[in-house]
């Protein structure tokens, strides 16, 4: 499907900005060049009746993305969250796209649950409510069980979402192989790549046994943490297009005035929701990676609740070690460190001069370093971030894709609550446990000993290996002589199993 019609697609995208009278919203948002400002206005116009009506009462670029479609709606949660880029005021407008979209009838959502379960919804709920939120890929009905009277939560995925996903992200590949065409300097930011990354983490997220799996998988992880809350799936009651968790009730984290009345502290909120998300990933190295406003609620003890797994983050530890470190170094403004750490992990192309990249990261950490959020412009420093990038030839990540989102939205969630808040110290208590337990002599120790433990699987099998490779290598083939160096590597790995033994004996 990623032919030529994609053309139409994208056209009618920037011809719906138009039409909405969204254009000019976006480009004052991002403070667009005068250059960029006139090029979208001419490209746009000649087109805008072929753009998308959308709702006329919703204000204009929430009408655009609304009208456009579910990736287009993802793009814009992330920019509810983040007021310092896009200004309060589009903030708030975009807050609709995260719980509040138009919900499809209530008689869809039971045939949906009686097709996938093959039991009927009067039979398993005593008690069914119309949706009680609506987002891009499903909506949420309270309900409540027919045997033990609890009340449960069950998700249902929109009619057809799969299809309307595909279409927008065939555009969206289209988009990327014209912009590395007509940009080749786009290229070591891997737009394709990144696409791919896309479509990966949201055809996952439209299977919600998968999202029943990452449920149960984060409930168990957290289950000990102080100040969070997981509802768990009920695996009988769920499905690939259905999923039921259990109920839980709270006020929405975006509603500032809702959680002061309540008496809660916003500072502590804040905090809370920056360390959870910092804990999970460098401790577990599994992450809530949709945590927005939409999907966290609070509880009436203070307690973050999460839910919609749907888009989880996984990492591994070598990452989760780099990534402490580059925040660790960042702390103790040690930008030297950070720069080695970049070139070590391979981020930095080797050729690139580190003491130039150190002082182009002090460049970034000072000014905000020790500043409340409400004195730093986060739109001026990302875009100083993208020079640097450019500059010192760093390509994406698209491993990183998803922690460094989550991050993000997450910041941007943390200054909703508290203008003030102070993210090196809120961070600094986490990443330091981190660093303590797992970056130094005893991280050394217990790396030695899981290599042990590997050697130690190979033991039974090591002597058959042995002997395969010297009975290959004995007999005579038609081919070029080997030189015998070669026949030195057999006796190394038996070398390095007995170390193995070893270091087996010694450590255990």
């Amino acid at each position: 499907m990623r032919g030529p019609h994609n053309i139409v697609r994208l056209v009618r995208t920037l011809a719906t900005l138009e039409r909405a009278g969204a254009i000019g919203v976006v480009l004052e948002a991002f403070s667009a060049p005068p250059r960029l400002r006139v090029l979208a206005r001419v490209l746009g116009w000649p087109f805008a009746w072929l753009g998308l009506r959308g709702d006329p009462a919703l204000p204009p670029l929430t009408r655009a993305i609304t009208a456009l479609g579910p990736a287009y709606i993802k793009f814009g949660q992330i920019l509810s969250t983040r007021p310092d880029i896009v200004g309060d005021e589009l903030a708030e407008q975009l807050r609709y796209l995260q719980d509040q979209l138009p919900p499809f009838p209530i008689a869809i959502a039971k045939g949906t649950i009686e097709a996938e379960l093959g039991i009927r919804v009067d039979q398993a709920f005593s008690e069914f409510s119309e949706p009680v939120a609506a987002a891009s890929i499903a909506q949420v009905h309270r309900a409540r069980l027919a045997d033990t009277g609890a009340e449960v939560a069950v998700k249902v995925l929109r009619p057809d979402i799969e299809r309307a996903f595909r279409k927008d992200i065939d555009a969206f590949y289209f988009a990327a192989r014209v912009i590395e065409t007509l940009a080749p300097s786009s290229r070591r930011l891997r737009p394709m790549d990144v696409i791919a990354h896309f479509e990966g983490v949201v055809m996952g997220e439209l299977d919600l046994r998968l999202e029943s799996s990452a449920a149960a998988e984060f409930a168990a992880n957290t289950e000990k943490d102080v100040g969070i809350q997981v509802p768990r799936p009920l695996w009988y009651l769920s499905g690939r297009r259905v999923m039921t968790l259990d109920w839980a009730e709270g006020l929405p984290l975006a509603d500032n005035a809702a959680l002061d009345a309540a008496g809660h502290d916003r500072q502590v909120l804040g905090a809370r929701v920056l360390q959870l998300f910092l804990s999970h990933a460098l401790r577990d190295g599994y992450f809530h990676a949709d945590m927005h406003q939409g999907n966290l609620k609070v509880a009436a003890n203070g307690d973050i609740i999460a839910y919609d797994f749907g888009i989880m983050g996984r990492i591994d530890e070598y990452t989760r070690r780099v990534y402490a470190e580059i925040l660790m170094g960042f702390i103790r403004k040690d930008y030297r460190r950070v720069a080695e750490v970049h070139f070590e992990a391979g981020y930095v192309p080797a050729d690139r001069d580190i003491d130039e990249f150190a002082r182009a990261l002090r460049a970034v950490g000072e000014p905000i370093f020790g500043m409340d959020a409400s004195r730093i412009s986060m739109s001026r420093l990302l875009a100083y971030l993208f020079e640097v990038t450019e500059r010192f030839g760093m390509q994406t990540r698209t491993e990183l894709i998803l922690l460094q989102r989550t991050m993000v939205v997450v910041e941007g969630v943390a200054r909703r609550l508290d203008p003030h808040i102070n993210i090196w110290e809120v961070a600094k208590p986490i990443v330091e446990g981190y660093i303590t337990k797992n970056v130094g002599p005893l991280a050394t120790l217990r790396d030695l000993r899981e290599t042990a433990r590997v050697l130690a699987r190979f033991g039974p099998r090591l002597p058959r290996m042995v002997e395969a490779i010297l009975i290959a290598q004995a007999t005579p083939k038609e081919t070029a002589p080997k030189p015998a160096g070669r026949r030195v590597w057999p006796w190394v790995l038996a070398a390095a199993a007995l170390a193995g033994g070893v270091a087996i004996g010694a450590l255990l």
